[in-house]
């Protein structure tokens, strides 16, 4: 299970009509009573942020930061759209409060697709009710709701984690997200919902979320692209009962730690999964800015999908990235074995690295020798697939 693992949660998966040939395209996650629970949100920092990122961020701010169902749908971003396209989400959001018995400001609202097309609010709302009446708990209801969130996935990406405390305080969180292409800080072209039965207080989950968020979503790249729709959202049921919060930030952090992994495995064309890591840099942020200019590097990713560990563009990068840097210190290695030491060419072991190159997950470690900062970016090769992807509009 997933986004219904978590006591005190329903979910459900079905058809509207956005997506052609009947396809599955719209999700509730929702609580098992309809009461609104505490609930915290994190979301692009695009300024053309989408209607359904500037709803959710107002009913959050109405409710003080409590919600009872998010409504997800599929095959059309509503982005781009105007007042249209607000009232759109506004008008969904009050159908499934309808469904429910609650109020529409505690309905949360995640939508991703293509931008710029006026979303078929009218056709969409009729088929809307019978989707919310299939809510239920259970392994099934988890899948259809992340199989209906799919655009470009070829998988669904689920996740759990549990974890207990002192005194044998126990807690699970679930999560369910989208995500194969667009992805970039801050965060990626990506949905991701979470639940967990911890009981916790609004501001308590927001930090939980945002700490959560760093290094997971905000540490993986594909295309460098930020979306208009990413969206992050934390529903805590309460069933049960207190957790320490470093209890549930640690299982809140692995689910999107999960998540964030899959959606770069599963990136549009990908042939390689890359885990970037930078040493040694005068500070934890400037190893992450050096980190994120090698994952971004069109170069690199070339390199990488024709399976090539040509550490100069690497070292390229890393002299451009505004960073402290010294050539003469740098050292870079793939799978372990520097290639390059000092700044110069190192003799290594190239049969070991040719291997390496040639799996499906490359670690590629960079030590600029300036200090002791670290950071750490995932990403992936770019590969044929991505520009058949979106050589055109998608």
């Amino acid at each position: 299970m997933s986004v219904t693992a978590a006591g005190g949660f329903v979910a459900a998966g079905g058809a509207v009509g956005i997506k052609p040939g009947g396809a599955a395209d719209l999700a509730v996650v929702a609580t098992a009573d309809g009461r609104a629970v505490p609930a915290a949100g994190v979301f692009t920092d695009n300024l053309a942020a989408a209607a359904a990122v500037r709803v959710s961020q107002a009913h959050l701010g109405a409710t003080g930061g409590r919600a009872a169902a998010v409504v997800l749908s599929s095959g059309n971003a509503n982005a781009a759209t105007g007042r249209a396209g607000q009232d759109a989400v506004e008008a969904l959001c009050r159908c499934v409060a309808g469904e429910m018995g609650t109020a529409p400001e505690e309905v949360l609202a995640c939508q991703t697709g293509l931008i710029g097309v006026p979303f078929p609010i009218d056709a969409v709302v009729p088929r809307v009710p019978a989707v919310v009446a299939a809510r239920a708990a259970g392994e099934a209801a988890g899948v259809a709701a992340a199989s209906a969130i799919m655009t470009t996935d070829t998988v669904r990406k689920e996740a759990v984690a549990r974890a207990t405390g002192i005194g044998g305080a126990r807690c699970t969180v679930g999560g369910m997200a989208k995500g194969a292409a667009m992805l970039a800080p801050n965060m990626a072209t990506m949905l991701a919902v979470l639940t967990t039965d911890a009981a916790a207080d609004p501001a308590t989950l927001q930090r939980v979320l945002a700490a959560a968020v760093g290094p997971s979503f905000n540490a993986m790249t594909v295309d460098g692209c930020t979306s208009t729709n990413d969206t992050v959202l934390l529903l805590a049921s309460g069933a049960a009962g207190p957790i320490p919060e470093a209890v549930l930030a640690g299982a809140v952090g692995e689910v999107c730690a999960s998540l964030s992994e899959q959606m770069a495995a599963d990136a549009e064309g990908a042939t390689k999964l890359v885990h970037i890591r930078v040493t040694g840099a005068a500070s934890d942020g400037e190893a992450h800015r050096a980190a994120r200019k090698v994952a971004d590097s069109l170069l690199v990713k070339c390199s990488l999908n024709g399976e090539d560990p040509y550490w100069g563009r690497v070292v390229s990068e890393l002299g451009s990235a505004g960073v402290a840097f010294d050539l003469d210190r740098v050292t870079v290695r793939y799978g372990g074995v520097a290639v390059c030491a000092r700044g110069v060419a190192a003799v290594h072991d190239a049969v070991a690295v040719a291997a390496h190159m040639k799996g499906r997950t490359i670690e590629l470690a960079c030590d600029l020798g300036m200090g002791d900062g670290n950071g750490a970016v995932t990403t992936t090769d770019l590969g044929h697939g991505y520009l058949d992807e979106n050589r055109t509009t998608s």
